[in-house]
């Protein structure tokens, strides 16, 4: 039993286990009021924006219920559905295939308390209102 404690196989064990428990820690996660009005989706609600290092989620929750999950990548964008789209293809069937592939992540990344984006041609409005 002894010589079992001093193989590299139970430290190797030992480290999945510990490092297999850990959950990734946001960086920032901020409550907000938000509305997202496109010819395909339509939110206005209560819900979260949250930073991770690698992504931004952002939630929104009708009576207590979450009805739209976003996980926002540097390349892509994933709904609760676990579809994911590229942010190229995201915009083009969401927002307008004119706007850049990064717009979405910039526009819930901004640190500003209040975020309004108007495109009356494309029909897409987007607000933002941090609590």
């Amino acid at each position: 039993m002894r010589n079992f404690f001093k193989t590299p196989f139970i430290y190797l064990i030992l480290a999945f286990l510990i490092s297999g428990c850990a959950f990734k820690q946001p960086q920032l996660s901020q409550s907000a009021t938000i509305l997202l009005k496109t010819p395909t989706m339509k939110f206005y609600d209560k819900g979260f924006i949250t930073k991770y290092s690698d992504h931004t989620q952002v939630q929104i929750f009708s009576a207590g219920n979450m009805v739209l999950s976003l996980d926002i990548y540097e390349d892509r964008i994933c709904k609760s559905t676990f579809e994911c789209l590229s942010l190229k293809e995201f915009n083009k069937e969401n927002l307008n295939a004119s706007y850049k592939d990064t717009f979405i992540k910039e526009l819930f990344e901004k640190a500003d308390k209040n975020v309004i984006f108007k495109d009356k041609k494309a029909g897409v409005l987007i607000k933002i209102i941090r609590d």
